[in-house]
């Protein structure tokens, strides 16, 4: 067991070498401007006729009048709308790289622009003396707010297919390479060290029966803190004294409600980014506090000199995804 290069798929780097790291397709955010359904455009186009109907109700006498102011706010304000979706359908994607509250603010300002491009076609024809600019905009601006909300719930809709697909590729992320690598250095254990082989099995064996079993919606951070102290007393042995790993955990936080498999991504995370580039090893440091109503969960790795190329992103995406999932605004 002196010779961890025999257990490992990790080779020694040399200067200037960087280690090879498998292709990794990252996932488009998904547009939350997507306006380019019909069903959003119908949706959009009888909103709009509805509250132009009913604001021409205040201001009119009769029915004939009324007509004639709703035709009139009708011709201004469709195409202002027509427009606002035509845009957002067309930067969709363009827009989809913004974090979400910017794309929020995108389309609340592309609806202020539509407020003014009503009140300037009224303006046009005759109907106003006296335009009211700022009240327009104001008026997209809401007309915009209330969209993306129908827009947001519309996306969020089917979040809970799109977790559990993730959900799925987080199960299968314990990598093929791990699992021989793990088999490996359990057979180099069988005569030298048998009780070390056989807890190094059965440690593999809870894993990956913890990684295929379901879970329903959520589980305890005491469970996962002890899923993940498996994954690392398997790590341990294949990298001995290059792993050193200090638990810091909170008692009173056990009971915390958080996704499943949520923590041992980021444990094997630490692992890849900090011990396996490195021939000195890495310090990893995993942590709980309570504090208050709220759980805080740390995991952190010390990184090699020039190795600290950031990664994908994929697990820390996916975590806050679900945790928003399970959480909402709390997560």
């Amino acid at each position: 067991m002196q010779d961890w290069q025999t257990l490992s798929t990790f080779h020694e780097l040399t200067d200037g070498q960087a280690p090879a790291l498998p292709r990794v397709q990252v996932p488009q955010k998904r547009p939350l401007l997507d306006a380019c359904h019909v069903g959003v455009v119908l949706r959009a186009v009888l909103l709009v006729e509805v509250v132009a109907a009913v604001g021409a109700m205040y201001v009119s006498d009769g029915w004939r009048e009324w007509f004639n102011r709703t035709s009139l706010l009708t011709a201004a304000a469709l195409p202002a709308v027509l427009l606002w979706l035509l845009v957002a359908c067309s930067l969709k994607h363009v827009l989809a790289r913004l974090a979400e509250t910017a794309q929020v603010l995108v389309g609340v300002g592309m609806g202020a622009l539509a407020g003014l491009a009503a009140c300037g076609m009224l303006q046009l024809m005759g109907v106003l003396q006296t335009p009211p600019w700022i009240a327009s905009a104001c008026t997209g601006a809401l007309f915009a707010g209330g969209l993306l909300a129908g827009l947001i719930w519309r996306a969020r809709g089917a979040l809970p297919a799109e977790t559990s697909a993730r959900l799925a590729e987080l199960q299968s992320r314990i990598r093929p390479h791990f699992l021989f690598n793990t088999l490996n250095s359990a057979i180099a254990l069988v005569r030298a060290e048998p009780a070390k082989a056989e807890a190094m099995l059965e440690d593999l064996s809870d894993l990956f029966r913890h990684a295929l079993q379901e879970h329903g919606g959520s589980t305890t951070l005491e469970a996962e803190i002890e899923l993940a102290r498996r994954y690392l007393a398997i790590e341990q042995v294949r990298f001995g004294e290059r792993l050193s790993v200090d638990w810091r955990v909170d008692p009173t936080a056990g009971q915390a409600r958080l996704p499943p498999l949520l923590l041992q991504p980021l444990v094997e995370n630490a692992v890849r980014h900090g011990v396996e580039p490195s021939s000195r090893g890495a310090q990893l440091l995993v942590s709980t506090e309570r504090r208050g109503s709220s759980v805080v969960v740390k995991v952190s790795n010390t990184v090699p000199q020039g190795q600290g190329e950031a990664g994908h992103g994929l697990a820390l995406a996916n975590a806050k995804a679900r945790l928003g999932l399970l959480h909402d605004v709390e997560g």
